[in-house]
């Protein structure tokens, strides 16, 4: 039975050997692109599961491709890139990417990660409850669907995960470096400002409208939600 579909979108040749090698042992099916352009039109034709993406490409750069993917599809997007400095890191994320790893890479680090973008497809999330309420605020995660009063609230994959993982802990502190860890799955390198940004994303399009909920800061420790 095929596995699970990746795109993988990089103008380096050797670099898309390399991920076939270690990705295809694993059971996945890919598709290559080389050009922005060209991904959006793989993107659409074989809706893969998870897509790998390069930042510096042909015709339309990694920043506007994950930008367009994210006005139509939620599928995973991890960055894949050269690109090292803490504010890549962070505009990727603001942009809706799940994940980012740095170039040259530990192939092995790679197969880890995908696995883990893609282990939740099929599986339930076992004692976890996958509706979330506080006073007129709803996340819904299977769906990735945040709601006040019913409506839709707009935000990024990331956003909806970092809320509900909050949520299920209201009332409990967690450092920075721990949120991480939960929510992002991985330790970048002390990179908090990831956390710090996504909070405050969160905070201008929540807790004005939300009538039983909100972020506190808990200084010199980390943030917490508190449902009253």
């Amino acid at each position: 039975m095929p596995g699970e579909k990746i795109l993988v979108v990089d103008d380096d040749h050797n670099i898309c050997e390399l991920i076939n090698l270690y990705l295809t042992s694993q059971g996945y099916q890919l598709f290559f692109s080389h050009d922005g352009s060209e991904a959006l039109d793989v993107l659409k034709k074989e809706n893969p599961d998870l897509v790998l993406l390069d930042v510096m490409l042909p015709v339309i750069n990694g920043w506007e491709v994950c930008r367009l993917i994210r006005q139509k599809s939620q599928v995973p997007i991890i960055f894949l890139t050269a690109r090292d400095m803490v504010e890549d890191k962070v505009q990727g994320f603001e942009l809706g990417a799940d994940d980012y790893l740095v170039k040259p890479f530990e192939p092995r680090e790679l197969v880890a990660r995908v696995k883990i973008r893609l282990k939740p497809k099929g599986q339930s999330s076992g004692t976890q409850d996958s509706l979330l309420k506080a006073g007129n605020l709803s996340i819904d995660i299977l769906k990735y669907e945040v709601r006040i009063n019913g409506s839709i609230v707009d935000l990024k994959p990331k956003e909806i995960q970092l809320l509900y993982f909050l949520l299920l802990n209201k009332n409990i502190v967690f450092s920075r470096e721990l949120l991480l860890e939960k929510v992002w799955d991985y330790s970048y390198e002390g990179d908090t400002r990831t956390v710090d940004v996504h909070i405050n994303r969160l905070r201008e399009k929540i807790e004005k409208n939300c009538d039983a909920c909100k972020i506190k800061t808990v200084w010199g420790v980390g943030y917490k939600m508190e449902v009253f």
